[in-house]
């Protein structure tokens, strides 16, 4: 560490640098157990939020490349334990953590893994509404998968007795609470299956915390609940309290005396479904009863005359006919009022029509056209034909079509061998084509006089 005088005086960068050395060297990674709090997750990532209990509070940070391996959403409030060092923000000289690890602490462990075995379960399809059995409308005998000592039991058999005393009651007895539980549960399920002796099942028990229910949430039970051929009722808890065998059976109750009333008949509404039954079968029966000569005349007065009703059907039919017609027609006339413009501008554009029109144009220009220009023009027609046969007798190309050819040196025809030197290369244009040469020797006209 660095000491500074008066003379010397630290920047504040350099005092929180020195003081961010000593809080990073002075603690290693520590664990630290609290309530998260002003919880923010900017656009960059990371996680910035406050970590306190009930007398002091601290800042944190976790970077996104931390963040991203936990499988839990932190949210504000919750218990969480972190493995973090201690340094200082230089920017602003604030003191905080920086985690590198965070997990839920207590019932917020627990929360945690609930959600992730559900959203397992839920994937495989455990919960899929398609899975769903209906309940019995009359079941004959109604099984109970629970404690039998607990409040459940007595709340369920209570209704049972007050709704529907006349069905009877197998109790499959198993902890609810405890290590034991999910598997003693489970076993009890078995049982009622292997029995095949009740018609619906009711598993659950009374309230508690996340704890106590927690042999709900037991993977193997769950799954022998989705997988139960009996339909099953899951009543955990109370209303507010739910648990993965809630998803898994075919119907949730809030509560063990709901389920109970979910399962059973109530013979006062099912007194009154029979006496209404009952009305009616001595109506019916009455109806049966009456004179055929009664009967008779009711039919007749109900029954209608073929003839009539062929009549209308005539009258309908002769309605339909008109208003189709009326309808076509309407839609001739609109796509005839719609044709017409296109065929006054096809007409207009007629190539009959332009062609006749530029015909009488040109024959009205001929016509106005003067006599002596008339002959002036066929005169210089005859010259130009003249000076053209004459041209084509002075050309070049009919020399050369007579054997002749003209030799160049690049762009320069040749005239005399004097432009040329050995070495020298020519092209030479015959009359359907031309060649090259390189010149070995010029000899020229004038004797003794050549080039080697």
């Amino acid at each position: 560490m660095s000491f500074s005088s008066r003379t010397d005086p630290l920047s504040i960068s350099q005092l929180n640098l020195e003081a961010q050395g000593l809080l990073e060297g002075s603690f290693p990674l520590i664990w630290l157990q609290g309530e998260l709090s002003n919880f923010s997750r900017p656009a960059s990532g990371h996680w910035y939020f406050s970590l306190k209990d009930a007398r002091a509070q601290i800042n944190g940070a976790m970077f996104r490349n931390r963040n991203r391996l936990l499988d839990f959403q932190p949210q504000n409030g919750q218990q969480v334990l972190v493995r973090a060092k201690v340094t200082l923000y230089v920017p602003r000289g604030n003191f905080q953590i920086v985690v590198e690890h965070m997990e839920p602490a207590g019932e917020g462990a627990l929360k945690a893994r609930f959600d992730a075995l559900k959203a397992q379960l839920q994937a495989e399809g455990l919960f899929a509404q398609e899975r769903k059995q209906g309940l019995p409308d009359w079941p004959r005998q109604i099984g109970v998968i629970t404690s039998p000592s607990g409040a459940a039991i007595r709340d369920i058999l209570q209704v049972l007795k007050r709704r529907c005393p006349s069905i009877p009651v197998v109790i499959y007895p198993a902890a609810v609470q405890g290590a034991d539980a999910p598997a003693q549960l489970t076993q009890a399920l078995n049982t009622a299956v292997a029995r095949n002796e009740c018609d619906v099942l009711i598993i659950g028990r009374g309230g508690g915390s996340l704890e106590d229910l927690w042999a709900f949430n037991d993977e193997t039970l769950t799954r022998a609940v989705a997988a139960c051929p009996i339909p099953i009722v899951s009543a955990v808890g109370h209303e507010v309290d739910t648990g993965l065998t809630d998803f898994a059976a075919d119907l949730r109750a809030p509560t063990p005396s709901a389920a109970a009333e979910l399962v059973s008949p109530d013979l006062s509404v099912v007194s009154q479904r029979f006496n209404a039954l009952q009305r009616r079968l001595k109506w019916v029966m009455a109806q049966q009863l009456r004179t055929p000569g009664d009967r008779l005349r009711h039919l007749r007065q109900r029954l209608r005359s073929p003839r009539h009703s062929l009549e209308q059907s005539s009258q309908r039919l002769d309605e339909l006919h008109a208003r189709l017609q009326r309808q076509m027609q309407h839609r001739l006339d609109l796509l005839g009022s719609r044709l017409k413009p296109s065929q006054q501008r096809l007409a207009r554009l007629s190539p009959q029509r332009v062609l006749a029109e530029r015909q009488q144009r040109l024959d009205s220009l001929n016509k106005r056209l003067p006599a002596p220009l008339l002959r002036q023009l066929q005169q210089e027609q005859v010259r130009l034909g003249g000076l053209g046969k004459r041209l084509d007798t002075a050309s070049p190309l009919r020399t050369l079509a007579r054997g002749y050819s003209i030799t160049f040196k690049g762009e320069e025809a040749v005239r005399s061998a004097a432009q040329l030197q050995p070495g020298d290369t020519i092209t030479t244009r015959l009359t359907d084509g031309e060649f090259s040469a390189r010149i070995e020797y010029v000899q020229g006209s004038d004797t003794g006089s050549a080039h080697d």
